[in-house]
This record gives structure tokens, C-alpha cells and sequence, in this order.
């Protein structure tokens, strides 16, 4: 079974890495774009998803891994969203800012850069190692 590699955002005065890390696991709520439900459908326990802080900061800060699929998303009644389980996995030893990844090559496709506003994104599995190499990890 193929893995599969997201990028989740969040507003760091929202809902921050740090905030994340001491929570130990979250479900991922919120999400009122169809684009980014279909994408929380897909995500499946054990794929990889790189933590963006938006708006503030603009920059891949972490690693995280889904560790339950998606299911009804507990704060609306409306059935058509979902929330997937998250667990932090490691920091960046080396924040990886959106002006970095828009200035790269490697980078040119990635959701991100194409779909600014779209806050549950794939990411190809060559996408999600360089920003690990950039990011000092691997």
C-alpha cells in the first residue's frame, strides 16, 4: 500500500505547532471547502502531513501523521465534513517559508504555491522530501 503525503494549515494564533505538540493529538475541524473535505476523505492512518503555519509566519514547521481516517466533524451537525486524527511527529530544525518554496524549481507545482487558499493540500511524494531536505530532516 502506497503512502500519501498532505499539507494541513492553520493560522498560528488559531491553533499552533506548539499548541500541537503539547495536545499530543488532534482532529482536524473546520474545513468548509469541498476541494479540502475530498482531501481529508482520502488521507489514510500512516500517511505523512507537513504542518504550515498561515497567514502569520507563512512556513512548513513540522511533521505530522493521520492516525485515524475521516469521520463526521464533531462541531457541525452538517454531515457533509469531516475531521481526520493527527499526531505530531517532529519540528523543522529549519522552518521552510513559502518564499522559499515559490523561488524553487522542485517546488513549482506543489498546491500550495498553485492553490494559495486551499487549506488541506496533497503533496507528491518528491515534493514532501525536499521540503524535508530543506527543512534540515529527513
Amino acid at each position: 500500500m502506497r503512502m500519501h503525503y498532505w499539507l494541513v494549515k492553520s493560522e498560528p494564533f488559531k491553533y499552533s505547532w506548539e499548541q500541537f505538540v503539547r495536545d499530543g493529538r488532534t482532529f482536524w475541524d473546520g474545513v468548509r471547502n469541498y476541494q479540502a473535505r475530498n482531501n481529508l476523505r482520502e488521507m489514510k492512518v500512516g500517511d505523512q502531513v507537513l504542518f504550515y503555519h498561515s497567514n502569520e509566519g507563512l512556513q512548513v514547521v513540522g511533521i505530522a501523521k493521520v492516525v485515524k481516517e475521516a469521520y463526521q466533524d464533531p462541531t457541525t451537525d452538517d454531515a457533509n465534513w469531516v475531521v481526520v486524527d493527527l499526531e505530531p511527529v517532529k519540528a523543522l530544525p529549519k522552518p521552510v517559508t513559502l518564499a522559499t518554496m515559490k523561488a524553487d524549481d522542485k517546488l513549482a507545482n506543489l498546491s500550495l504555491v498553485r492553490q494559495g487558499r486551499l487549506s488541506v493540500c496533497a503533496v507528491t511524494a518528491a515534493e514532501f522530501k525536499h521540503i524535508l531536505k530543506l527543512g534540515g530532516t529527513k
